[in-house]
């Protein structure tokens, strides 16, 4: 992973979480160091359960 793509941040369209790779998401299964474009398809957002295609890139 490029520095650049580890502070890469994602934000969910609908309920405003924020996808940080530094952080991943432990809690489901993603651990640190996952760029968002490396998620696994299927992965939606944590709080509301949106799609990927739900992101914009911060």
């Amino acid at each position: 992973m490029s520095d650049d793509a580890l502070y890469e941040q994602w934000i969910c369209t609908c309920c405003g979480y924020v996808y940080d790779p530094a952080v991943g998401d432990p809690e489901n299964g993603i651990p640190p160091g996952v760029e968002f474009v490396n998620l696994p398809p299927g992965w939606v957002c944590p709080l509301c359960k949106a799609l990927q295609s739900d992101f914009d890139r911060l």
